[in-house]
């Protein structure tokens, strides 16, 4: 039996009209400059939207619907957002066109916009695919270049948008069920070369992968961590992005695996970006501050890693910023209750390391807060390998630097060695 058409198609031509009126009003009022380059008016896109004829058949009406929650969703979008696409879009402009959607879905008896939104998904979200995937790179092409003769990016960006603020209004348990429209639409922003799109692909899926089952997201798992595997190495300003939508999607797919071959993908792409630029404070901070949940689901299989993440670590702890010493003190804490360090090489340059970085603290504004986290590493480290902890501790012993301390130390653990290998 087919489908049931979307309760919106049965809003009364008028009631459309008195809508969308005051909304285009106060577009064509907004101050609007494309982005340099840009020979496409997104404004002008947007106010086509809402341009309504005297008279149309049921199915130009259907249009005209489909038309207008493209254009309230777009302008939906804008909040919160520096994108040029949708920037210029006032809070006012954008405030009006969800009260717009929430008159409409009351109108045709729906509770809320975002009941009416997720009966018009099947409605739009092929059209968006489509014109997304216009501007894509052929990946047949030798030589990358923008599809821009073919379709501007303009267009693209827009549709991603678009895209994006539809699909966040549908929470679970609604979005497994239209998991199978989303997902190929999500992923075709993500192949995209424009980071723009990307980016709003990303947030999609991290809207997804919060209101969606392991189960209904699992027929796509190969095809979705291979495309954050494959965005790992993308532009900087996207770094966080697709840090936080990998790990999300690793754990939310994989998180019972941990010797899934996708965690070593993964892990590999990330160290090796981060290898690349190892003193790069935004790429460092966003990486450790969102990996913890990848370490956690890993457990013991860092020991696999753990030659490049220490290198990375022994750099880190020496970093001008007190935030990045902090999280990585924070990461190697995670390490260790995970690992408890076994049989590693870096056990005894770790206690080093620490030590340095204790002295090292004395000149640092969070002082405090980097020697109190200094100490409780140590006294981890002291617990798990208690023999090897005291060997590296005792060359230690003499310096007069490290008084307060050895003192503060031994004050808090108890005496002798203590192994919990």
């Amino acid at each position: 039996m087919a489908a049931s058409p979307p309760r919106c198609y049965s809003l009364p031509r008028p009631l459309l009209l008195r809508l969308s009126s005051p909304i285009l009003e106060s577009l064509s009022q907004t101050p609007y400059s494309p982005p340099e380059g840009s020979a496409v008016s997104v404004k002008s896109l947007l106010e086509g939207l809402l341009r309504h004829l005297d008279q149309v058949p049921e199915d130009e009406f259907r249009l005209e619907i489909r038309d207008f929650i493209l254009c309230c969703a777009a302008m939906a979008a804008s909040e919160g957002v520096e994108s040029p696409a949708v920037y210029w879009v006032p809070a006012e402009l954008a405030n009006a066109a969800r009260s717009a959607l929430r008159e409409m879905a009351v109108a045709v008896g729906l509770n809320s916009e975002r009941e009416m939104v997720a009966e018009m998904i099947p409605e739009v979200v092929v059209q968006l695919k489509g014109v997304i995937k216009e501007s894509c790179v052929d990946p047949e092409s030798v030589e990358v270049v923008a599809a821009s003769a073919k379709a501007p990016v303009a267009y693209a960006v827009l549709a991603a948008h678009q895209f994006r603020w539809l699909v966040s209004q549908i929470l679970f348990p609604n979005l497994g069920k239209l998991i199978w429209l989303v997902i190929p639409c999500a992923l075709t922003a993500l192949d995209h070369w424009s980071p723009e799109v990307k980016e709003q692909g990303m947030l999609t899926f991290m809207h997804v992968g919060k209101n969606v089952t392991m189960a209904e997201l699992g027929w796509y798992e190969d095809a979705i961590l291979d495309a954050c595997c494959r965005n790992i190495a993308s532009s900087d300003e996207l770094w966080h992005c697709v840090v936080e939508v990998s790990v999300l999607m690793l754990t939310c797919l994989e998180g019972k695996n941990p010797r899934s071959s996708w965690f070593e993908q993964i892990m590999n792409e990330m160290l090796g970006h981060l290898e690349r630029q190892p003193m790069n404070k935004d790429r460092r901070v966003a990486w450790l501050r969102l990996i913890q949940p990848v370490f956690n689901a890993m457990g013991l299989v860092l020991l696999a890693h753990f030659r490049r993440i220490f290198s990375l670590f022994f750099h880190w702890m020496h970093a001008d910023d007190d935030k990045t010493i902090l999280l990585v003190l924070e990461r190697l804490n995670d390490i260790i209750k995970l690992t408890w360090i076994r049989k590693s090489p870096y056990f005894q340059r770790l206690v080093d390391e620490l030590i340095l970085l204790y002295k090292e603290s004395a000149t640092k504004k969070g002082r405090e807060i980097i020697r109190n986290q200094i100490m409780q590493t140590l006294i981890l480290l002291q617990k798990c390998q208690g023999l090897c902890f005291e060997s590296a501790w005792n060359k230690h012993n003499d310096d007069p630097d490290l008084t307060m301390l050895t003192s503060s130390f031994s004050n808090l653990v108890c005496s002798g060695p203590e192994s919990c290998t």
